[in-house]
C-alpha cells in the first residue's frame, strides 16, 4: 500500500504559468455560469507563483480581455505601460539600420500592447484565481504521472521531499502526495519533463515536425532616468549573432519604475558548437547604442529560459485520455511576434471549455476532442498559419535573405494569399558541426560593469536547491560527455547552459571529468533540448527549488 497521501480534484493543472492560471480561471467561471462545482487545483513548482516565470514581455492582451475584461481598471501590473513606440534595428558592429514600418505587415507593429513583467501578471492571476476558489500550492513539483488501469492519466505525484543525494531518506522525509483528477492540464512550460513523457507515451508527435527552440537570456536594469522611455519597445536582429551564421534577436523595452528589459534569443538549430549564448548575450550589450542607454545604469535581475518556437506544424496532439496540454508544454509561439502569452492563455481557457463540458456529462478521464475542435476553429490557429514559415525560411536562407523572404510571405498571408505549402521543421540536437569544421570563437572577457560572467549572473537570479538531494540533470550515460562530446564537439554544455552547470575538469592533466554543478540551474531546458545525443534528462528537482525572480 502506497503510503502517499491523494487528493481528488476534477481538474488538476501543472503549472501555474498564463495558461496553467487562465485555465483555472475559466474553469471556475464556467462552472459559476452552470451553477456547478467544479474542483480545482493548480500545482507550482516555484516557491511562490512567479518564481519560475521569466519573458521579455510585450503582452497582446486579447486573451486577457476575453478572461477577465475588467483587468485594466483592477489593479492588473501590466496596465501600467503600455507601448508607445515599436523599432526595429537591423545592427552591424558598430551601427544600426532602422526597419521601417512599411515593410512590416500591421499585426508586427504592437499596436494595443503592453509591456511589464510576466511574472507579476501570472501573480496577479493567481489572486484571481484563488478569489474564485482555485487552489495553488506553490512549492509542490509535479514528478510523476499516475495511471488508470485502462492506461489512461489518472493525475500526478508530487516528488517526494527530504531525500538524499545518495537516495536515502533524511529525517526531514516527507512523501509525495498524489492528485488524482478526472482530467489533468499540463502547463509545464517549455519542455516541461512530464509532458514530453506524455507525447512518448502516447505518440503525440506522431503526426508533427520536431519542436525547435530558441534560448532567451534576460537582463533587468534601471537606467539613467533621463534616457528612460516608458513603453518604448525595440527588436534588434544581425549582430553579434550574424557573426557565426546564427539566427535570434534581441529586444529592449522600457517598463515601469525606471526599468528596461532587454535580452537576446539565440535560436538553438546553431551549427557551431563554440557558439556561446551567454557571451553572445553579453557581446551584444557593447553595441554603441545599447551600451550607451546602459551607462551609468545597474543590472539588478539575471535569467534565463528555452522558448518552444516551432510554429504551428510543431504543435503535437494536444489530448489524451485524461489529460490535455496546455501553453508552451505544446508551444503556441507566435515566432515573428516574439509573443506567446496571449496564445497560451487561450489554449488554456479553450481546455478548460472542453473540460466542464465533459464533467457536466458526467464524463471523465477519456479524450477532450472539443479542444482541438476549438483550437481549429479558433484565431489562435488563425495567426500562427500566417507566420507558419517564417522560421523555417530565415533558417533555410539566413537572417537577411530569410528575413526578406518572410517578411514577402507574411505580407503575402496577411492579405489572403495563402503560400500552398508548410515548410518542415528540424530538431535542433541533430544540428551541430563537428569542432574542427567550424571556427572556434574568441569571446571577450567580461569587465564587470556591461558585462558580466555566468556565476555572478546566476547570484540575481536568486538560484537555489536543497544541496543533498538527488541530482536532477540526469544522464543515461554517464560516459559519453567525454568520450564522444568532448572530442567531437568540445562538449558544447560548457557552453549552451547560461547557469555554468555543466563543466570539463582534468582535460590539462590527461584526466576529463564532466562536473555537474545542479545547484546552479536556473530550470532553462537548453541542455534537454541541445544535448548533441540527447544523453542529458531534464526532471524536476524538490519543490521549490530553482530561480526566484522577483520582477521578470
Amino acid at each position: 500500500m502506497s503510503e502517499r497521501e491523494s487528493m481528488p480534484y476534477d481538474v488538476v493543472i501543472v503549472g501555474a504559468g498564463p495558461a496553467g492560471l487562465s485555465a483555472a480561471i475559466r474553469l471556475k467561471q464556467l462552472a459559476a455560469e452552470k451553477e456547478a462545482e467544479v474542483s480545482v487545483c493548480v500545482l507550482e513548482k516555484g516557491s511562490e507563483v512567479g518564481a519560475h516565470i521569466l519573458s521579455g514581455a510585450v503582452i497582446d492582451p486579447r486573451s486577457l480581455d476575453e478572461l477577465l475584461p475588467n483587468w485594466r481598471e483592477d489593479g492588473c501590473p501590466l496596465a501600467e505601460v503600455p507601448v508607445t513606440q515599436n523599432i526595429h534595428w537591423v545592427l552591424s558592429r558598430k551601427g544600426k539600420f532602422n526597419l521601417p514600418h512599411l515593410w512590416t505587415p500591421p499585426f508586427l507593429h504592437n499596436k494595443g500592447t503592453y509591456t511589464g513583467s510576466l511574472g507579476n501578471l501570472c501573480r496577479w492571476l493567481a489572486g484571481k484565481a484563488e478569489e474564485l476558489g482555485v487552489e495553488i500550492f506553490p512549492g509542490f513539483a509535479a514528478a510523476e504521472i499516475l495511471f488508470n488501469e485502462d492506461g489512461s492519466v489518472k493525475g500526478v505525484a508530487t516528488g517526494d521531499m527530504g531525500v538524499a543525494r545518495d537516495g536515502t531518506r533524511k529525517p526531514d522525509y516527507q512523501p509525495g502526495l498524489e492528485l488524482h483528477a478526472k482530467y489533468t492540464f499540463f502547463s509545464e512550460g517549455c519542455r516541461g519533463h512530464l509532458s514530453k513523457e506524455l507525447m512518448r507515451i502516447f505518440d503525440l508527435r506522431a503526426d508533427c515536425d520536431p519542436q525547435s527552440y530558441g534560448l532567451g537570456i534576460k537582463e533587468l536594469w534601471d537606467i539613467d532616468p533621463a534616457l528612460h522611455e516608458p513603453g518604448k519597445v525595440i527588436h534588434t536582429q544581425g549582430w553579434p549573432l550574424s557573426e557565426s551564421e546564427t539566427n535570434g534577436g534581441g529586444w529592449i523595452y522600457h517598463q515601469a519604475n525606471g526599468q528596461v528589459s532587454l535580452g537576446l534569443v539565440t535560436w538553438l538549430n546553431y551549427s557551431n558548437p563554440h557558439v556561446f549564448p551567454f557571451a553572445e548575450m553579453q557581446r551584444w550589450k557593447t553595441h554603441p547604442e545599447i551600451a550607451a542607454l546602459l551607462k551609468g545604469g545597474k543590472r539588478v535581475s539575471y535569467g534565463a529560459r528555452a522558448i518552444s518556437d516551432g510554429g504551428l506544424q510543431s504543435i503535437p496532439k494536444l489530448v489524451f485520455p485524461g489529460g490535455a496540454l496546455i501553453g508552451d508544454s505544446a508551444g503556441f509561439l507566435n515566432v515573428p511576434r516574439i509573443k506567446g502569452t496571449h496564445t497560451s492563455m487561450k489554449s488554456g481557457m479553450m481546455a478548460a471549455e472542453a473540460a466542464v463540458d465533459a464533467i457536466l456529462s458526467q464524463r471523465q478521464s477519456d479524450e477532450l476532442t472539443a479542444y482541438p475542435a476549438a483550437f481549429e476553429a479558433s484565431w489562435v490557429k488563425k495567426e500562427l498559419s500566417i507566420v507558419r514559415n517564417v522560421a523555417p525560411l530565415v533558417k533555410k536562407f539566413g537572417d537577411f535573405m530569410g528575413s526578406g523572404i518572410a517578411g514577402i510571405a507574411m505580407w503575402m498571408e496577411y492579405i489572403g494569399l495563402k503560400w500552398p505549402f508548410t515548410m518542415k521543421q528540424h530538431a535542433d540536437h541533430d544540428t551541430l558541426w563537428r569542432k574542427d569544421m567550424v571556427k572556434k570563437i574568441d569571446y571577450p572577457k567580461p569587465d564587470g560593469v556591461l558585462t558580466f560572467d555566468r556565476l555572478s549572473s546566476v547570484f540575481l537570479s536568486n538560484t537555489n536547491h536543497e544541496e543533498d538531494q538527488p541530482i536532477h540533470l540526469t544522464l543515461k550515460d554517464p560516459d559519453i560527455p567525454v568520450t564522444y562530446d568532448l572530442p567531437l564537439y568540445d562538449e558544447p554544455a560548457q557552453r549552451y547552459c547560461p547557469a555554468g552547470v555543466y563543466e570539463i575538469v582534468g582535460e590539462e592533466t590527461g584526466d576529463p571529468k564532466f562536473v555537474i554543478n545542479a545547484q546552479n540551474c536556473v530550470h532553462c531546458k537548453t541542455c534537454d533540448i541541445k544535448d548533441p545525443t540527447q544523453n542529458i534528462n531534464w526532471v524536476v528537482p524538490e519543490g521549490g527549488g530553482g530561480p526566484n525572480y522577483p520582477n521578470m
